[in-house]
Order: structure tokens, then C-alpha cells, then sequence
């Protein structure tokens, strides 16, 4: 199992941060490969949602069950088909390390434990000649930058402006 573990702080409270994590209907801009999010549920524990992602020439859509909620301070999900894939949405307080002009701070982690090769097959449409161990060594590397950007982007909505964000990588690929 690779795992990716990455964490930053938000100059807000975990009840403040905590409903920006949890609505992944706002994904969709933070990152460029998630085009389309659809929900079947009502953002709860059993709730599923639909992530639509593209990439080079792919397209594939993972559906995502959400497995646990601890609000302020957790959310925890699981992909539910073609790949093993669980993660969990992290938000701890961490008023010390708040900067002099922000009242609190918390800390944020994102968490993402997953098998790259037991993918299903039969559920991307590779084009001829593509292998699906060659679109593992080409999505892979990605996917470290690709949760540094969401991080990074949700923080700016959480905050309601853009800085530069430390973030802290624990664990990658």
C-alpha cells in the first residue's frame, strides 16, 4: 500500500475549517482533474460520492462512500470501486502556532492510503497500446502534487484569500 500523508495549517478554527473539508462539491475547483462531483446522499456517513477525473486521455470516475464523520475534526472515506483506496480528512486545533494577526489556527491532514496495482482493469478505457502499469508510473508521481494543490487551494477558501502555504509532507509514494 503507498500512502500520502500531507498536512498545513489554516488560521481558523477546526469549526471552521471542518465544513469546507466535508463539501466536496466545491472540489471541483480545487484541482484541474476533477471535473464533476455528484452526490448521492446528503453529505452524511453512507453518503457516496461521484468524483469524475481526467488526465492526459482518460477519463474515469471513482466513487467515494464516506465511512465516518466526527465533526470538527475527522471525515473518513473509502473508494468503493475498481481500486483499494481509503482516506481520512484530518483537523486538529493548533492555536500556538497561529501568527500574530490570526486569532486560532488548526491544522489540517489529508491522508490517502491506496493499492495503485489493484486497479480494475476493465474500468478504464485505455487507448491501444497502453498499459495500465504505464499509466501507474505516469499518475503516481502526480498524485503527491496533485493533493498539495487541493490543500493548498481549499485553504484559500477557508481563509478567504491567497498565501503562501507551508505544507508539510509525512508520507509519499
Amino acid at each position: 500500500m503507498d500512502r500520502i500523508l500531507l498536512s498545513t495549517l489554516a488560521h481558523r478554527s477546526p469549526e471552521e475549517v471542518f465544513p469546507h473539508v466535508r463539501s466536496f462539491a466545491d472540489y471541483p475547483r480545487y484541482t484541474d482533474h476533477l471535473k464533476e462531483v455528484r452526490i448521492n446522499g446528503d453529505g452524511d456517513v453512507g453518503s457516496v460520492y461521484d468524483l469524475t477525473l481526467t488526465w492526459w486521455k482518460l477519463s474515469y470516475t471513482a466513487r467515494s462512500k464516506v465511512i465516518d464523520i466526527t465533526p470538527p475534526h475527522s471525515l473518513e472515506w473509502r473508494l468503493v470501486n475498481d481500486i483499494d483506496a481509503r482516506g481520512e480528512w484530518r483537523v486538529e486545533p493548533e492555536p500556538e502556532s497561529a501568527p500574530a494577526d490570526a486569532p486560532t489556527a488548526s491544522r489540517i491532514y489529508f491522508d490517502a492510503i491506496y493499492n495503485p496495482h489493484s486497479a480494475n482493469t476493465n474500468a478504464i478505457s485505455l487507448p491501444r497500446f497502453v498499459s495500465l502499469d504505464w499509466v501507474i508510473d505516469k499518475v503516481e508521481p502526480k498524485l503527491l502534487a496533485e493533493a498539495e494543490t487541493v490543500v493548498e487551494r481549499l485553504v484559500t477558501d477557508i481563509e478567504g484569500q491567497r498565501r503562501d502555504v507551508e505544507l508539510t509532507v509525512h508520507e509519499m509514494p
